[in-house]
């Protein structure tokens, strides 16, 4: 009965159930953030939120790709790390507006979301945990979302130190930060998807 398949579909299921939650709780936050953010005027809570809608749609490409062969995965991946890239470059050029422009951040409000956010992505780590030392396509979707609970601490931390500071400096530093952590785990999985693209590439035996 080893080889009837059964492990393999049950592995299967358990990553489409994960994945079909952590999509959910992406897309309802990259719009609970996003208003917030342009409401409160912080580059951080912008910039987490633009990183909520790339997570979301690296879901759902690794949802695609669950059951699919190796190859598909790696490829998979491959997109959802420069996607990853992409995303960091645009918070960048944000960042560099709201510096050119001016802004007027809410520490309260980048406290308050940022909490939010981070028991959502913890929510999301916990349920990924199990699959973290799967196939490339689910250490791709573990990175993302270690590295959004470092992004939505550093966010919780500026708007402390905005209504403390009384200045929006921590709001864009914290945006330059979170951009930085974004297009590092963006390289980290195309290293991984291109070792697994040369591992499918290798002829057996």
């Amino acid at each position: 009965m080893s080889g009837c398949g059964c492990e393999f579909e049950a592995r299967n299921a358990a990553e489409r159930r994960t994945l079909r939650v952590l999509l959910g709780i992406n897309a309802l936050m990259f719009v609970v953030e996003l208003g917030a953010g342009w409401y409160a005027q912080s580059t951080g809570l912008m910039a987490d939120a633009l990183d909520m809608f790339a997570d979301a749609l690296v879901y759902g490409l690794s949802l695609w790709a669950v059951g699919r062969a190796a190859v598909h995965k790696a490829r998979t991946a491959r997109i959802s790390g420069w996607l990853q890239v992409a995303l960091g470059l645009g918070v960048l050029v944000e960042v560099a507006r709201r510096f050119v422009w001016g802004s007027e951040p809410e520490g309260d409000w980048m406290l308050g979301i940022g909490l939010l956010a981070f028991f959502a992505n913890v929510t999301c780590l916990a349920l990924l945990a199990r699959h973290r030392q799967g196939e490339v396509h689910m250490r791709a979707s573990w990175i993302f979302s270690a590295n959004d609970v470092l992004a939505n601490m550093g966010v919780m931390v500026a708007g402390v130190l905005v209504d403390v500071t009384e200045t929006r400096w921590p709001d864009l530093l914290i945006g330059l930060l979170i951009a930085a952590l974004v297009v590092r785990g963006g390289v980290t999985i195309l290293r991984e998807a291109r070792a697994a693209a040369s591992a499918c590439q290798r002829p057996c035996g």
